[in-house]
């Protein structure tokens, strides 16, 4: 019997260029494992790999002109453009405000309250109880939510977003608050929308209540502009701050990627792993209320083995029905037959399993400096009654 269950490991890996080679460098840096710390892999291992070395590698960036350019070849005709629900980040969003900004002749921007798509608050909900406001139903112009609100500085990085936001975009462009999409509609009928999960809904809230051009994110710099990096799929969406006035997007051809490390893996150690390139973890700050998912996907490309939700049970939940640990196991082996009811079946959260193994792999490589953009995550396909 194993005395350990699900091991999750930093990878250590040299800094990655521009041109490298990313399917050589994960199956280099797992080598270096196997051969000097006396790590065994298997079939079902778990191989993930940061979005951000890859995009990295193919370098995959654009500057503050290469989104002005995309954004003019939407709206060269408008007056003015709304940007509604950009979310309040100086690492994801102030240098695609500056290039939309570029590509517009006016800019209105429409931020949520109390907080942005992801949890970053400008005020507090005990805030809008003192001043009677429901955000369901109330908009407001800068004057009159700075009225209302004295204090709009973010609890944690101490930046007033909206004195910042209204810098970048200049005084002679307007910022607005409310929560329903159509507020913009009285500023102009061509918006862009920011906001990430939501985008697909409130794109079409703004098309069936007149707007005329309606874009989102994933459609600016889905292609490149003068040589520029581009992804298809998410355009601008996923990227992050490269430097004072460029971005890194990210990755393309993420599934083709994916399937070429396992290729090279499965040449080089004769096991089968499975392979994922991942972004932020789906998980949420309890305490500050920050969701940590500000990429379109936890993660653009991965195996098969890792499509769907995982297959398991709750062991507390079968603990109450058996007392010794072969009836545990013979129960848990059971779960598709009549042994186990309905009830057992919905004792884990139907999560889906990258999104999973994303935010484990997000947890261990962090965002600092630990040099492990890569993560392998062994056991975890096992579970009670087969060990």
């Amino acid at each position: 019997m194993k005395y350990s269950g699900t091991i999750v490991r930093g990878v250590k890996a040299p800094i990655i260029r521009k041109g490298d080679n990313i399917v050589d460098i994960v199956n280099k840096s797992l080598e270096n494992i196997v051969q000097h710390e006396n790590v065994g892999l298997k079939d079902g291992d778990i191989i993930c790999v940061t979005e951000s070395v890859v995009a990295i590698s193919q370098n995959n960036y654009a500057t503050i002109d290469d989104i002005g350019k995309s954004v003019e070849k939407h709206f060269s005709n408008s007056e003015v453009v709304g940007l509604v629900f950009p979310i309040l980040s100086r690492n994801r969003f102030s240098i695609l405000l500056e290039g939309i900004r570029k590509g517009v002749k006016k800019l209105v921007v429409q931020l949520s309250y109390p907080a942005d798509e992801v949890g970053n608050k400008l005020v507090s909900e005990d805030d809008l109880i003192a001043a009677n406001v429901n955000p369901y139903l109330d908009t407001f112009t800068t004057k009159e939510f700075r009225k209302l609100f004295k204090n709009t500085v973010h609890e944690f990085t101490g930046v007033d977003y909206i004195k910042y936001y209204q810098d970048i975009i200049g005084e002679d462009c307007d910022i607005i608050f409310s929560n329903d999409p159509n507020a913009i509609l009285k500023y102009t009928n061509d918006v862009i929308v920011a906001s990430i999960h939501s985008r697909k809904r409130v794109k079409n809230i703004l098309l069936n209540n007149g707007a005329k051009k309606v874009i989102g994110l994933d459609e600016i710099l889905n292609e490149p502009i003068n040589g520029s990096g581009y992804n298809p799929d998410y355009g601008l969406l996923g990227s992050n701050l490269a430097t004072e006035s460029s971005v890194k997007l990210f990755p393309r051809d993420a599934q083709s990627i994916v399937l070429n490390i396992q290729d090279k893996l499965k040449q080089t150690f004769g096991v089968q792993l499975e392979v994922m390139i991942y972004g932020d973890g789906a998980f949420k700050d309890p305490r500050g209320g920050i969701w940590e998912l500000a990429d379109p996907v936890v993660s653009p490309g991965f195996t098969k083995g890792l499509l769907g939700t995982p297959n398991e049970l709750k062991l507390k939940y079968l603990a109450n029905k058996v007392n010794d640990e072969e009836g545990m196991k013979q129960l848990i082996k059971a779960k598709d037959s009549n042994l186990v009811g309905k009830k057992e079946s919905l004792g884990t959260t139907p999560r889906q399993i990258v999104d999973l193994l994303g935010s484990l792999a997000d947890l261990t490589s962090g965002s600092g400096d630990k040099g492990t953009p890569f993560v392998l995550i062994q056991n975890y396909f096992s579970n009670y009654a087969t060990e």
